[in-house]
Formats: structure tokens, sequence, C-alpha cells
């Protein structure tokens, strides 16, 4: 990777003054402070970002979007992206999200999964496992701890994870949702054991997200600047602070 970011910083030549951020939702609560430090290191670079599903974030870039960097909630769409010669750098695994188990009502969420089962528990808010990387991962998670068939009538499906957060806090009994989103202003007041707990790991596979440079961003030496700022110290130390696992 160190030879990729390095090959990536030499060889652009021209210089955009501007950066169009692709970013999966999930990673919302962290890019300002992202771009914040960015900008401390290059104060004349803008930094736009563009909030989305994963899912629908791609089919926009694939059709032509102005977007220079993607920041997906997974690996798969940055792949494809590349294998169709949309990026001009393979992914690379930017940090690792997580899945934790959340209500606002006074229920036990130290039971897991299992709590989805209790009668009190009428809606349950999940990611839409087709185009929400995290949804998939709630999908998987429910079927693991066998689950998904029983509580299929109560889940109500947000099509991306800040729309997942809003139905958690609001239309539903409980949600299974980022762990990271728990690290937004609004989130903080809730707490571990009480308002929420973590998805056992061994029931989802790793939530790697990716991140590329797109072929509209191939000559722009701001943009390369950003996607190497990603892995960073200083980029690492965000991540960490909103939830996000460094691989």
């Amino acid at each position: 990777m160190r030879g990729l970011l390095v090959w990536i910083w030499f060889s652009m030549v021209l210089y955009g003054g501007e950066i169009r951020v692709a970013v999966a939702a999930n990673v919302s609560y962290a890019i300002d402070d992202l771009i914040g430090v960015f900008h401390t290191l290059y104060p004349d670079v803008k930094v736009t970002p563009q909030l989305g599903s994963s899912g629908k974030l791609t089919a926009q870039i694939m059709h032509g979007a102005p977007y220079d960097i993607f920041m997906s909630a997974n690996m798969a769409y940055p792949q494809r992206l590349y294998k169709q010669g949309d990026a001009v750098t393979r992914p690379l695994v930017y940090a690792q999200g997580s899945l934790a188990l959340f209500s606002t009502h006074a229920v036990d969420v130290k039971r897991g999964l299992a709590l989805l089962r209790d009668p009190a528990i009428k809606r349950i808010a999940i990611a839409n496992p087709k185009t929400a990387p995290y949804g998939k991962a709630a999908k998987e998670a429910l079927q693991k701890a066998g689950l998904w068939e029983s509580i299929q009538s109560k889940l109500i499906y947000g099509e991306s994870i800040s729309q997942t957060v809003t139905y958690a806090t609001t239309a539903a009994d409980a949600g299974l949702i980022a762990t990271s989103s728990l690290y937004s202003p609004h989130m903080r007041s809730y707490q571990k054991g009480k308002n929420w707990q973590p998805v056992d790991p061994r029931l989802y596979r790793p939530i790697s997200q990716g991140v590329v440079l797109l072929k509209r961003a191939q000559h722009n030496r701001d943009a390369a600047a950003f996607f190497t700022f990603l892995f960073s110290q200083k980029s690492e130390a965000i991540l960490l602070k909103y939830g996000y696992l460094i691989p």
C-alpha cells in the first residue's frame, strides 16, 4: 500500500484546487473532522462531501457523477468501479465498521439480539440489505442468530445507515445501526449497556470500508493528497474516535 500511495503522490501533475468526495452515509459523523484536519494541512483546497448510500453513490459514479474520491461503506462497490475502469487506484481499506443493537426504550439491550424476539419489540430498524452494507451485515447477523425468519414482519428499512438511525430513534422500538453513528453529537447521550450494545462480531463478516481515487481525479494532485491523508495517523485518530476499527 505504501508504494501505491507514493505513486499517487508523485504521478499527479495538475492542481485541482477543489475535491468532490462521495462519502458513504455512515461516515457522515466523521467526515467534517477529517476535512477540518486536512484543511489545516492544505488550507487552499476546498473539499465538498456528497453523502449517500454506497450503492446509490456507485450508481451515480457509473453514470458520470463528477466525484474525485469514493469512500464506501464496504469493499464491494469500489472493487466494482475499479474493475470497470471508473477508478484509477485499487480499493484500499481505510477503516472497518461494526454493528450495535440500539433502543431508546426501557429494555435490556445486554440480552443482545435475543431481545428482538420480545413481544414488546414491535418494530426493528435496519438498513436495506440490498443497497446498504450495514443492512447486509444486519441481515447476516440475524440469520446466524436464527432470528431472520421470525422477525421479518417487524423490520422497517432505511435506505442508508443515517436514515436507519432516524428510524431507530423515532419510529422503531429497536434497531441495528453502525456503532460509529453513536458518536455523532445527537447520539452521544445514549449509553452503552443501557441504550446500546455491540452485536457479536462473529455473527457477520467484518465491514471493511474501501476508498478509491476515481478516473476524474487521475490528474488532480489535491485529490491524491486527500486520498493519502486518509491513511495518515491524524486520519486514523479521528476514525478511532468515531467508533471505527483500523485494520
